[in-house]
């Protein structure tokens, strides 16, 4: 009898033991499942609405474009012979200080950190910091990325592109790399990141040849939403504007919480609003072609 009584108290323990392993095992199935339900709740694709339009330079081929404060903001442009930094008005569009930069240095990304400017060139490891009152008192860095695209800032350390898919980030101390990234959407790399702003803990980049800006997790360089800007142009196109380049340019008004974009030689400033789909709307199957473009050769493309 007594060893009966133990026979059926060994069983219970194994019963009891296997019954908590499934469980466990159940319980970390759902744990799992609940992550990937919250990572695919936390990516977002969404179109926009225009709140308002302000005037912009047609001759600006923006590089760099970042909001101060009291409507200001600071833009980099590029093209040889063209380049400049410069101090512009939101509301009218007036270039209030310029800094003409010398022919053979094409200027590219543009950020504040403080009272300095930094601004890279393209096809060239160097740089340059400006006084923001004062262009004239400047000095070059050397910078060691493979080219100089995009800037954007956290306050603390800077965050660039150069025309691949890493993003960098960097000691504005000493320039020098910290930490380097690849940066994908859903298992597809994305290439050429372009001009950068930092937004509420994420960093934004216009990719290059698209309408579309990721919204890049600086964490580990996981595109964590996209942002589609095609009736943008198709605003422009239908309001006769012909000779304006790709989209290129985002600025955020951090206390006032506002988006603004713009693009290579365009005659407008669009604030925005973001505007989610819904997770079946048909474009969202088609971010892959609008958004990540296939590789092509660069070669003296200019960015």
């Amino acid at each position: 009898m007594a060893s009966s009584l133990l026979t059926d108290h060994t069983k219970m323990s194994l019963l009891n033991r296997r019954f908590l392993v499934v469980s466990l095992i159940v319980l970390l199935i759902i744990a799992v499942l609940g992550v990937g339900e919250a990572e695919a709740s936390s990516y977002g694709v969404y179109k926009v609405k225009v709140v308002n339009e302000f005037p912009h330079d047609p001759e600006a081929y923006t590089q760099g474009l970042l909001y101060a404060e009291n409507d200001t903001l600071f833009e980099s442009t590029g093209l040889y012979g063209r380049s400049s930094v410069r101090k512009v008005a939101l509301l009218n569009g007036k270039v209030e200080a310029l800094h003409e930069m010398q022919s053979s240095v094409f200027g590219e990304g543009l950020t504040l950190l403080g009272e300095r400017l930094f601004q890279l060139t393209w096809l060239q490891d160097t740089g340059f910091i400006y006084d923001r009152y004062n262009f004239s008192k400047f000095k070059k860095f050397i910078h060691h990325m493979q080219d100089g695209w995009g800037l954007a800032t956290d306050g603390e350390v800077l965050f660039g592109s150069d025309g691949t898919s890493t993003l960098y980030k960097i000691d504005p101390k000493t320039m020098k790399v910290i930490r380097k990234q690849i940066v994908e959407s859903q298992g597809h790399e994305v290439r050429y990141l372009n001009e950068l702003e930092y937004v509420k803990d994420e960093v934004w980049a216009n990719v290059y040849e698209t309408d579309c800006i990721a919204r890049i997790s600086p964490k580990d360089g996981t595109v964590i939403g996209w942002i589609l800007l095609q009736s943008l142009r198709e605003d422009l196109i239908s309001r006769g504007y012909k000779d304006f380049e790709v989209l290129n340019g985002i600025a955020w008004d951090r206390d006032g919480d506002r988006i603004f974009v713009t693009g290579k030689l365009w005659p407008k400033i669009f604030e925005i609003k973001l505007l989610p789909l819904p997770p079946n709307a048909p474009l969202i199957g088609e971010i892959n072609n609008l958004c990540i473009p296939r590789p092509f050769y660069l070669g003296k493309v200019e960015s």
